[in-house]
């Protein structure tokens, strides 16, 4: 098991420690809902440090970027950021990721902590043009800074206006007495904020600054279970969960990360698949009674017959209702259509809607 920079400071604040991807993390603190809040009301810490970070450069980066992955990488300029995925050859997903541009040779890929070796053998054996690679994955940590006072509990730790980083752009500038840390507006809760990328040697530092700067704020670290209802609440995938090697980006509704303006791998089939409609689609839902949604439960139509699974589910804390995220038959998936998920031995009624739930 390995343990991130930080493991040592999350277990002195009495964190509950799980194996998660093959590292020690703090699932919880203070308990999912108080976490909850504390992102969507003022701000909150999250130590997400397990995941991956390769490096690619050199002139042919850009070629091998736009073969693996399916968003396109050449609309980008430096200092901005994308989300992708990376298809594999049998129509579904290796993973998902977000590419920054640093410079017109030299990428970043951040990718999910349980697929960083397969990701990264995925992409070394596409790599026939010779773009340079390095897996930083090891060398770096990430703190992800979230919630409405981010920017303002954080302004004193740098030089940048952080107000000026919008959504899926970054600095490259000075945090918390370290130079060169990567400032980036790319998070995963719907409620604002920045991700620190910075050396492991430094982490405890922009930690202890970070608290520090944040206390008047009311900011407090946060667990990974936190991370998953906030993420949840929005209606964000996530890997192993809503998209893996079986499902295709179209049917996951990301269609909107595929662009077929270039080729990539299994470009052609993705198109027709688009052009001919999937025959599943993953959609949010509401139940309308009382109940938790889980992983695995079947989702059934009002004849009782089987038309899908959950994929992700909880008790919202900021909605105060179940919900989740689930594939169902195509026809089944129209927002304001009424599906039931089987909880045991009782189907309960939820609603089809639009996404995201929470609406901030």
């Amino acid at each position: 098991m390995k343990n991130t920079a930080l493991s040592h400071i999350h277990e002195q604040l009495g964190a509950k420690m799980v194996p998660f991807a093959g590292y020690n993390m703090p699932v919880s603190y203070e308990g999912v809902n108080e976490e909850h809040k504390t992102v969507r009301k003022a701000v909150g810490v999250f130590d997400v440090s397990h995941m991956g970070e390769f490096l690619i450069t050199g002139p042919n980066a850009l070629e091998l970027i736009q073969k693996v992955c399916s968003n396109d990488a050449s609309k980008l300029a430096d200092g901005q950021a994308q989300y992708s995925c990376l298809p594999n050859e049998n129509g579904g997903i290796v993973d998902d990721l977000i590419v920054y541009r640093l410079e017109a040779e030299k990428w970043l890929l951040v990718v999910n902590a349980s697929n960083i070796e397969k990701d990264w053998n995925w992409i070394t054996q596409q790599n026939a043009m010779g773009a340079d690679m390095k897996n930083l994955s090891d060398d770096y940590s990430l703190l992800a800074i979230q919630g409405p006072k981010a920017v303002e509990a954080m302004q004193s730790l740098t030089s940048v206006d952080l107000s000026e980083i919008k959504f899926y752009t970054f600095e490259v500038a000075d945090f918390a007495g370290i130079e060169h840390v990567i400032i980036s507006a790319t998070g995963y809760t719907g409620s604002g904020g920045f991700e620190i990328y910075c050396k492991n040697n430094e982490a405890e530092q922009v930690w202890n600054k970070v608290m520090e700067a944040g206390a008047d704020f009311g900011i407090k670290p946060i667990g990974l279970a936190a991370r998953d209802t906030l993420r949840l609440e929005m209606g964000y995938c996530l890997y192993g969960n809503d998209i893996d090697e079986t499902t295709s980006p179209i049917e996951a509704g990301l269609g909107w990360i595929t662009k077929f303006t270039k080729n990539f791998i299994n470009s052609e089939n993705l198109k027709k698949e688009k052009e001919a409609g999937p025959k599943r689609k993953l959609v949010g839902f509401e139940l309308n009674e009382r109940g938790i949604p889980r992983q695995g439960y079947d989702i059934v139509d009002n004849n009782g017959t089987a038309i899908g699974h959950v994929t992700s589910g909880t008790m919202a804390p900021s909605l105060e209702k179940g919900i989740g995220l689930g594939y169902v038959t195509t026809e089944n998936s129209q927002p304001g259509t009424t599906i039931n998920i089987q909880i045991r031995k009782k189907a309960i009624p939820a609603t089809v809607v639009k996404l995201p739930f929470y609406k901030g």
